[in-house]
């Protein structure tokens, strides 16, 4: 009951932010973050602008030349991440301001135990960005660009479940579909169990709308084909007329169950 109860603040307040997030035509990501070294440490900036895109928005580096209709400063927003001190745990959360530096939107806290920097801030910034998929942004052609007030998130009590070095997982409820015998016996899950691919140094961790991570997925040398972990389940994500399927073998029986992901 308790993590419904939080889910539905996440969903009120990202219902609320979207009212502001989508009066803005894109959103322009610092080359540096101030907890960083050098520039695109840790392949941080990349990773923002994919995940930005796939949340909707149009995103330019700061050092990139934007088209015409993006040159009033104040049409967009500007990201930051920022990292949150804590002891043995990367915590990492994205801030969108405009260009009156007030807050619009400030997301969930994303929490790992990686020990490896690099692992670590992508996994948590990975997490931050759940909170950012679910404002379902789409510009709403708002062209007044005068100052709004900021929405300050740390009054929402919306907690992320953090990764540790071990693979955190999830069961996902399928239901199973009566096969021919001595063929691969297959799931398949419901859409309310979509998955979400958020890339990592190794291939992706496919995030649902908790959010946790429910599975782990490795690269190969063909891009149809993972090496896959689920709990203690190993095998192959491979897909199948433009279908994704885990395979992997249970009491010497394959075991093939469909998967609904978004990459």
């Amino acid at each position: 009951m308790k993590k419904y109860f939080l889910f539905l603040i996440l969903f009120i307040a990202s219902y609320s932010y979207s009212q502001s997030v989508n009066d803005y035509k894109g959103v322009i990501i610092p080359m540096k973050y101030d907890f960083l070294k050098t520039e695109n440490q840790y392949r941080l900036q990349t990773i923002t602008k994919l995940d930005l895109q796939k949340a909707g928005f149009q995103a330019f580096y700061a050092t990139e030349t934007i088209p015409a209709e993006f040159t009033d400063r104040c049409s967009l927003l500007y990201v930051e991440v920022k990292k949150e001190n804590a002891f043995l745990v990367s915590k990492l959360y994205i801030v969108l301001k405009d260009c009156y530096s007030a807050i619009i939107f400030q997301s969930v806290i994303g929490k790992s135990r990686e020990k490896e920097f690099e692992t670590a801030y992508v996994d948590a910034l990975n997490q931050a960005f759940i909170s950012v998929y679910a404002l379902n942004y789409k510009y709403n052609g708002n062209t007044n660009f005068s100052p709004k007030t900021g929405i300050n998130t740390q009054s929402v009590p919306v907690a992320v479940t953090p990764t540790t070095s071990a693979p955190v997982m999830v069961a996902v409820p399928v239901v199973a579909v009566s096969v021919a015998k001595n063929e691969p016996k297959i799931t398949e899950s419901t859409s309310s169990n979509t998955l979400y691919a958020q890339p990592t140094p190794y291939g992706y961790q496919l995030i649902d709308s908790e959010p946790k991570v429910v599975m782990k997925v490795y690269k190969t040398s063909n891009p149809a084909s993972f090496m896959a972990t689920k709990e203690s389940l190993q095998g192959v994500l491979v897909s199948k007329d433009n279908q994704w399927f885990f395979e992997y073998y249970q009491n010497d029986k394959l075991i093939s169950e469909k998967i609904d992901v978004k990459f």
